[in-house]
């Protein structure tokens, strides 16, 4: 690759992309674009302007992209109710997909050869972020510095920031123990202690959610209002995607909800142990099929049941792009239509209770549930036909069995 002559960098201001970005300019002799997005992580990002500055970056981008995640990434990926491997909501693979769009898009109105990450070898995210960029744009170059490089470890990776002079911030204090990810959906932790998958996590690593010990003795009660699958108000007031995932944090964040401890299969191959704070995700995902339960038809509802773990896999395998999640896609927007009301939730202590759902569109018809006279909505006697229909094979079955003995 040695006719590139400019890069787009996924850049974050910390040690490991500013050692990149200097590494970029030194081994390629190239120009480095930076991209920075803000996807609600919490921290200031427009340091990373100055950093990029005092490196000689002309060209930098900062962008807020908070509106555009959860409208686009995380609520579509919420309509099919998703969940890998039983219980991780995906909040570091669903902002990949955004993340490697951002960087075509940016190549593409600089003119850069190539774009460049600081995800690596040993991790799901270079798989997600590459396939994306490929997906985009065919032709693009990537350059993966940990694939390349042996500063293969921090105290390398100090050292080279030493001998170059770039500008590491040292805020006098523990560094944590911990990588650590995060966006808008979720935070979260991996390495240190969390490598022995006996040890329990300490109780400080947790930076978003009360321990449900000392979450509130009352409960909370909130209500959400629900538009085509989608979230539009709590207690009635309307709000943007991103803001209904900002308050669901803060209400769940205080109420002890959404921690999750998981090992998981990575696409690698690997095992890895990770522990995640998904407060606003966790009260989404109960909240959504609340309202589904009576609004979706039970096969429609089924069926998205058993596409679901497909679904799950194609975004934390990096496929966000892929015409296979394209067409999955359409199927579960188009189950969503009639998805409408609102659900009464109750906050308690690390759960969330569905206390209520209501909607014009409800296909929960009480007059025929109902245990008491139904005035003849439902004829109970019809039931035994249906019964021996289903039994048949099972009578012949258990028939020739008889026999054989």
């Amino acid at each position: 690759m040695a006719d590139i002559k400019k890069v787009v960098l996924a850049y974050s201001g910390g040690l490991d992309t500013s050692v990149i970005l200097k590494w970029l300019q030194d081994t390629y002799n190239c120009e480095v674009v930076t991209f920075t997005a803000d996807l609600g992580q919490g921290e200031e990002v427009e340091p990373a302007r100055a950093k990029a500055k005092a490196m000689g970056v002309k060209e930098i981008y900062i962008d807020d992209l908070r509106e555009e995640f959860v409208r686009d990434f995380v609520f579509p990926m919420f309509r099919a109710n998703t969940i890998y491997e039983g219980e991780y909501l995906l909040g570091t693979s669903i902002a990949r997909p955004l993340i490697a769009k951002r960087l075509i898009e940016i190549a593409n109105e600089t003119g850069a050869d190539a774009i460049s990450h600081g995800a690596t070898g040993k991790g799901n995210d270079q798989v997600r972020f590459e396939l994306g960029a490929y997906a985009l744009k065919p032709g693009v170059k990537v350059i993966a510095p940990w694939r390349e490089w042996d500063l293969l470890s921090r105290e390398k990776l100090m050292d080279y920031a030493g001998k170059h002079g770039i500008p590491i911030e040292r805020h006098g204090k523990k560094k944590s123990p911990y990588s650590m990810d995060a966006n808008l959906l979720h935070i979260s932790y991996e390495g240190g202690v969390l490598e022995d998958t006996w040890t329990e996590s300490e109780e400080d690593m947790w930076r978003w959610t009360r321990s449900p010990e000392n979450a509130p003795d009352q409960p909370t009660y909130i209500e959400l209002t629900y538009r085509a699958g989608d979230i539009v108000a709590i207690d009635g007031r309307e709000m943007t995607p991103a803001q209904v995932l900002t308050e669901l944090n803060r209400l769940g964040g205080e109420n002890g909800i959404g921690r999750l401890d998981i090992v998981e299969n990575r696409y690698v191959g690997m095992k890895s142990r990770g522990c995640y704070e998904t407060p606003g995700g966790t009260i989404m995902l109960k909240a959504h099929r609340a309202i589904e339960s009576i609004t979706l038809d039970r096969e429609v509802a089924h069926l998205k049941d058993e596409l679901m773990p497909r679904y799950a896999s194609m975004i934390y395998n990096g496929y966000w792009w892929s015409p296979e999640r394209l067409m999955v896609q359409q199927m579960i927007d188009a189950s969503q239509a009639c998805v409408n009301g609102v659900v009464r939730l109750k906050l308690y202590k690390g759960n969330v209770m569905v206390a209520g759902r209501k909607s014009d569109d409800s296909l929960f018809d009480a007059s025929i549930a109902t245990f008491e006279e139904d005035g003849g909505a439902y004829n109970q006697a019809d039931a035994a036909g249906f019964i021996k229909l289903n039994a048949l094979r099972l009578r012949i079955a258990a028939g020739k069995q008889r026999k054989m003995l």
